[in-house]
């Protein structure tokens, strides 16, 4: 599995974290950036990162900023992409599960590394279930692809 991984200066201070927990896994990473705590624009990573996934130069996509949310929305405004924003365990295995998000979103100032990794490690591992789920995401795909 190869993983694009970007961040802004909110999600800078943990995503080192992150990778290194997916190199733990076995796991392919592409760092888009960014490289410092500098004050950065958030849609320019998503972009790099939807984009990588996108385009099959990625299978998934984390994206990391101070809350998660601006991550979320910016990712979510691709109609291929199905990026979640997650919490907590629960929340990261059904994103995988029901709706196979490709995309990963976190909040650094809202979640801690301790929780984070394992929240990392859930989604990787969780693998989509298909059937029923399938057909809801057939359904909202439709009204994305139709924009």
């Amino acid at each position: 599995m190869n993983v694009a991984i970007g961040c802004d200066h909110g999600g800078f201070p943990v995503k080192d974290i992150v990778i290194s927990v997916l190199r733990d896994l076995g796991v392919a990473v592409d760092d888009h950036g960014c490289a410092s705590a500098d004050s950065v624009n958030y849609p320019d990573y998503a972009r790099l990162v939807c984009q990588a996934v996108v385009d099959g130069k990625a299978d998934r996509g984390i994206l990391i900023c101070g809350t998660g949310i601006g991550m979320s929305m910016a990712a979510n405004r691709y109609p291929t992409i199905r990026a979640a924003l997650c919490q907590d365990i629960f929340t990261a295995r059904m994103s995988r599960e029901h709706n196979d998000a490709n995309v990963l979103c976190l909040g650094a100032r809202v979640v801690g590394p301790g929780l984070m990794i394992e929240i990392v490690k859930e989604w990787i591992l969780t693998d989509f279930a298909g059937g029923r789920h399938q057909t809801r995401i057939d359904m909202f795909s439709e009204i994305g692809a139709a924009r």
